[in-house]
């Protein structure tokens, strides 16, 4: 083991995480802070300073530094980014407004559509035509260019977005019309579609290649004034940058391709996730994630978090598919609902009690807070029913005014619909805590797959807090709190590798396939994503996967399938007629007989290599923990008063089992065990949650 020390940040809507390790998996300190949303990186040096301080160490003996943060999701969420404009083929110009040519909701009158950023005003086209093999059918009309740069100088764009048809085979009109921009405007920031998203299907690669350049500037900015400070305390070591995809990159390469950094903090929480189960031995995980913003889970199988190609910013409709605006990169598959500590309770026009999506986030903040707020919020309820004690929040940190939080509920929920604040506050909790649960069955649902047999993984701020009454919704009946938890996805990102993927479109019949093309465009691949890995990972030892994205002939999605290392011949790659036919069964039922089979696109990942990790399944003989305190809580199976056990998590060694209901609380977060769980510390730190009626062990 080395006596590096790596720093973990990860800025989150309401609270920066920040953590220090020594070693492979020492954690010397750790702390919250609240966001600042004017500058983010002064809440991140706050953070810093604290760990330092508390470890005895300084910045400039930091030999690992690894960042994730919300950011580039809220500025597309918000709408904060540059003045975008479009430049597409010429007969090309409406494909945002013409998109999948569906509606979402099929019969919804007062559908909302997505925002998807580029008003028709601010599209432009250019005569050039490739073809879907990449040979130039109609030149690039170079002589358009002074026409097209008044357009976008009278529409006042700031950034430009390119993406022309079939350039994902054949960028060359693309790179040309980026640097001939690039020289006659050299303020303007350039996006080309064949950089961000090489792939077919125009609507996704030009979604993909706005969402990239709208964030560009703000995001160039922030990354660089981020890596500015630091330097100024000290810090000599690259800052490597978390990605959606549960990779690490350098801030350069994500200057270049913010759209990436999309998600990428709960990215580092199902890494960590993934890395308990892994510990713990378990094939079969749902983890949750609840911060003060958000609610994330994820399924993990096996050790691995599922992943997809797409994901969905900003949709007009919370749950519904095809209502935001789609973009292509590499993801770590979960959903996500605004339901965090933050989120704030009302009551609607027709009498019914409302929780969220709107956060009050760090500022001001819950009422407790005293920053300013005045709606209630899920932290006020937890405060009004005893789960939060304030003498051990936050660290002591943030001073947390129960009265006020308590009068907020009464006013503004129990008086219009005559409860007292209890009463409000209880009906606070069940209610984000059903949303919750239910979007986790949802997801489970359209990914074919059931909650029942799962184990919970609970961390965030917010998350083991709220553990047990969402597993006992969703009909999970096993929980595991890691140690740590409160700094959970910061904690992740210290296990993350550093990684590139890059996807390329280029149609092939596997039957006939051009195995010599195949390779070479593997080659360049490769060589291209080595050389970003390299930036970030130096010399360490590296890993590379091939995948395919296959399908029948004329299906309209594919199914990644992983690829031998190099294929020579014809038979080297006859066993993927298998590999795909069995994994079409076990998503479809059944092979479809005799019917040809396409690869659409093509993958490389190359990463750093994973440390392994054995499981730990010594189970340590078990003895009731005998505790001294107690604390007054509304319980949340009956609504009755009850007084919980009032423990330390420091205190417990492994072995010691907890009867609910209990409060077990840590510098950043508190677990609760409801009346109708146990808990236990198992061989490895872990807090184990069982509930009574459905047994386990």
């Amino acid at each position: 083991m080395t006596n590096a020390l790596r720093l973990a940040i990860d800025i989150g809507g309401t609270f920066t995480d920040t953590v220090l390790v020594e070693g492979d998996e020492t954690i010397l300190a750790s702390t919250k802070t609240l966001t600042t949303h004017q500058n983010p990186a002064d809440g991140a040096m706050e953070g810093a300073r604290r760990v330092m301080a508390a470890s005895r160490r300084s910045l400039p003996q930091v030999t690992g530094f690894i960042h994730g943060t919300t950011l580039a999701t809220n500025a597309l969420i918000e709408r904060r980014g540059a003045v975008v404009a479009t430049i597409c083929t010429e007969g090309f110009r409406d494909i945002l407004d013409i998109g999948y040519e569906r509606r979402y909701s099929q019969y919804d009158i007062n559908l909302e559509k997505p925002d998807l950023l580029v008003p028709r005003e601010r599209s432009f086209v250019i005569r050039e035509r490739m073809s879907a093999e990449g040979k130039v059918l109609i030149p690039l009309d170079e002589a358009r260019l002074d026409n097209l740069l008044a357009e976008l100088d009278t529409c006042g764009a700031e950034v430009v977005a390119i993406c022309l048809m079939h350039a994902y085979s054949n960028p060359a009109h693309e790179q040309r019309l980026r640097d001939a921009l690039a020289e006659r405007r050299p303020d303007l920031t350039v996006s080309i579609s064949s950089d961000v998203s090489p792939e077919a299907r125009e609507f996704d690669r030009l979604c993909t290649t706005v969402a990239n350049a709208y964030i560009q500037p703000l995001m160039q900015s922030y990354l660089a004034g981020f890596a500015k400070k630091f330097a100024a305390e000290g810090v000599t070591c690259p800052i490597l940058m978390m990605t959606a995809g549960g990779g690490m990159c350098t801030v350069e390469t994500a200057a270049r391709f913010p759209i990436r950094l999309v998600e990428s903090g709960p990215a580092g929480g199902a890494i960590l996730a993934a890395r308990i189960a892994a510990q713990a031995g378990l094939d079969q995980v749902l983890s949750f994630d609840m911060g003060g913003t958000t609610a994330k889970l994820c399924l993990i199988n096996d050790a691995r978090p599922q992943t997809s190609r797409s994901f969905e910013i900003a949709r007009a409709a919370r749950f519904i598919k095809g209502s935001g605006m789609p973009v292509r990169i590499p993801v770590i598959e979960m959903i996500e609902i605004g339901a965090g500590g933050g989120s704030i309770a009302g009551v609607d026009r027709l009498g019914r009690l409302t929780v969220g999506p709107q956060s009050a986030g760090s500022e001001p903040g819950p009422v407790a807070f005293m920053r300013g707020g005045t709606e209630p919020t899920v932290t006020d309820s937890d405060i009004t029913l005893g789960y939060i004690v304030p003498d051990t929040f936050a660290e002591g940190h943030i001073q947390l005014d129960a009265i006020s939080a308590k009068a907020a509920l009464a006013r503004t929920i129990g008086e219009r619909l005559d409860l007292d604040a209890f009463g409000a506050a209880d009906g606070i909790s069940r209610i984000v805590d059903e949303s919750m649960a239910s979007a986790g069955r949802m997801h489970a649902v359209e990914s074919g797959k059931d909650l029942g047999p799962r184990t919970m993984i609970a961390f965030g701020g917010n998350g083991p807090l709220h553990a047990s009454r969402v597993a006992r919704s969703a009909g999970v009946s096993r929980i595991v709190i890691p140690p740590n938890p409160g700094v959970g996805s910061a904690v992740g990102f210290l296990f993350a590798p550093v990684s590139f993927e890059i996807v390329r479109s280029h149609y092939s019949l596997l039957n006939s396939m051009d195995l010599d093309g195949v390779n070479a465009l593997f080659d360049a691949m490769i060589s291209e994503a080595e050389e970003v890995v390299a930036k970030g990972a130096g010399d360490a030892q590296t890993q590379t996967r091939r995948t395919a994205f296959m399908r029948y002939h004329g299906q309209g999605h594919e199914i990644e399938i992983p690829l031998p290392d190099r294929a020579g011949t014809l038979e080297d790659i006859a066993p993927l007629t298998t590999a795909f036919e069995e994994e079409y069964r076990k998503q479809f039922s059944r092979p479809v007989p005799g019917m040809q089979i396409e690869i659409l696109n093509w993958a490389v990942r190359v990463a750093t290599l994973d440390n392994t990790v054995a499981p730990v399944l010594d189970a340590p003989e078990r003895n009731v923990f005998t505790a001294t305190e107690t604390r007054p809580i509304t319980c949340d199976v009956d609504g009755t008063a009850k007084n919980a056990v009032f423990i330390a998590r420091a205190d417990l060694k492994p072995g010691d089992h907890v009867p609910g209901p209990a409060l077990i609380h840590e510098p950043q977060t508190t677990t609760l065990v409801s009346a109708d769980f146990s808990a236990h510390m198992d061989a490895i730190g872990n807090l184990v949650l069982i509930q009574h009626q459905k047994g386990g062990a």
